[in-house]
């Protein structure tokens, strides 16, 4: 179980490293308002989720399959077990039809702002969007987080 553990903890490390990572060089570009420097930062973003986020999301499930059948963990009840997969499903949902989405607007929009150098609107109110539902896909993993290694009920 030593390296099923090695691998959900790396999974964990790069599924809640990048999408933290990510926000911070988001809003830190969206800070200096240069369409340029945003462009390139929800491009590389975007790029970051394909390298390291989806790695670590199937590092995550992979591993904890295998841990929670070698523990016996059934999926009956309201367990800590069912819990977190009921919140990184939502996590799922949130990323996959909401954030994925937004980010390819703000692709779209931040490059469509280069030529006029400055960041439009609609790229500020697709920008809010992503930070709210990217607040909650963040918030969720590290209540999941709490309950992998409390197994509080």
């Amino acid at each position: 179980m030593t390296l099923w553990l090695f691998l959900h903890i790396a999974g964990c490390v790069l599924f809640l490293g990048n999408i933290i990572t990510a926000a911070f060089w988001k809003v830190r570009a969206d800070l200096k308002g240069d369409p340029t420097e945003i462009h390139h930062t929800v491009k590389n973003v975007m790029l970051a989720d394909y390298v390291f986020t989806l790695p670590g999301l199937l590092l995550l499930i992979i591993s904890g399959v295998v841990m929670s059948v070698q523990a016996g963990y059934g999926m009956g009840g309201m367990s800590w077990l069912a819990v977190s997969l009921i919140l990184f499903g939502i996590t799922g949902i949130l990323w996959a039809g909401i954030l994925i989405p937004l980010q390819k607007g703000m692709i779209r929009l931040s490059l469509e702002s280069i030529g006029g150098g400055v960041i439009s609107d609609r790229y500020k109110r697709v920008s809010m969007y992503w930070a709210v539902g990217g607040t909650a896909a963040t918030l969720l993993p590290v209540i999941i987080l709490y309950l992998m290694i409390s197994k509080p009920f």
